[in-house]
């Protein structure tokens, strides 16, 4: 009898393990995303020293080469021109090519195509290739993708039609967002408790956005599935700052642990998914699931709330600025 009760024990439980294998196996779904990071040489490049800037750069980049995360980094030009520090700056950007990775174009001066004429954000756009086509050409690399900045795509559907031509006649391939969690928002915040040495409030900025990030990724997901019964090669979008410096190595966990794998710019921008009709224009910027959304008459509902403790000390701090 122990022996028949032994050989149905081991029968039962290698049962109970095949069928959990599948389990385990759809709670971590294969997912991938792609790493993109503006506003270089840094987001708050004018707060920063050339010093500064070079040493979250290299920070930064360490993490993203160590770990073989693929990364493509858009820069404004305007933001090198700083007196005394333009070498520096130039420095900081070429690090990104020694170190592996891509840069793209951001425009010159951040302008946004809902704000200025379509002839004043085509020349900035032009003005913001001087130095990264010389650095990518010393790598045998050729300028390929632009980011708008603040996500404006044009308040009108002619105007954006426009814009999109004007690029690809460039040989531009525009960026699109899928995920995005507001880093630049913190990162303000975070600088300052940093500089003041506050390391409860940097740990609570932390945590607080590596939460909120989880809960974005979550609801993109479920958007995608929604608006097209599948999951999209998501591209998530950051900022060159102290805050990523210091902790993208935690935010990159929090991916794999929604079962992504990372890929190339490239490599996302070869799902379907970009390829669907998207016809959003608006006064302010979104993502890209939610363009599709509206295109196709299904308005995006259930966002997650971005922390308002948050935004009401990054106020405080930008009132305080002289």
């Amino acid at each position: 009898m122990r022996i028949a009760e032994a050989v149905l024990l081991l029968f039962f439980s290698l049962c109970f393990v095949s069928d959990l294998k599948p389990l385990q196996a759809a709670e971590k779904p294969d997912r991938q995303v792609a790493i993109t990071i503006d506003d270089l040489p840094a987001g708050a490049s004018k707060m920063m020293s050339a010093a500064e800037i070079t040493d979250m750069t290299s920070k930064l980049l360490t993490t993203l080469r160590d770990q073989k995360v693929p990364a493509v980094g858009f820069v404004n030009e305007k933001k090198l021109y700083k007196f005394g520090e333009v070498d520096q700056h130039i420095a900081a950007l070429r690090m990104w090519l020694d170190y592996g990775f891509e840069l793209g174009n951001h425009t010159y001066s951040h302008l946004s195509l809902n704000q200025v004429p379509l002839q004043t954000w085509e020349d900035d756009v032009v003005q913001g290739e001087n130095v990264i086509r010389l650095l990518l050409a010393d790598h045998h690399m050729m300028l390929r993708y632009f980011r708008h900045p603040f996500l404006d795509v044009g308040r009108d559907l002619e105007t954006r039609r426009q814009a999109e031509q004007f690029l690809v006649q460039r040989g531009y391939r525009i960026a699109p967002v899928t995920l995005d969690a507001w880093d630049w928002m913190y990162a303000p915040v975070y600088d300052d408790a940093r500089k003041r040495g506050d390391a409860k409030l940097q740990d609570d900025l932390v945590k607080s956005y590596l939460s909120y990030s989880d809960s974005v990724f979550a609801y993109s997901e479920q958007l995608s599935k929604q608006i097209m019964g599948h999951e999209p090669k998501q591209i998530l979008l950051l900022h060159g700052n102290q805050l990523e410096a210091d902790h993208i190595g935690e935010l990159l966990d929090v991916l794999r642990r929604r079962g992504y794998r990372f890929v190339s710019l490239e490599e996302a921008l070869g799902d379907q998914a970009y390829s669907l009709p998207d016809t959003y224009v608006g006064e302010e910027g979104t993502g890209w699931l939610d363009h599709w959304a509206i295109a196709m008459g299904k308005p995006p509902q259930g966002a997650p709330v971005f922390p308002q403790w948050v935004i009401d000390r990054a106020k405080t701090l930008h009132q305080a600025q002289p």
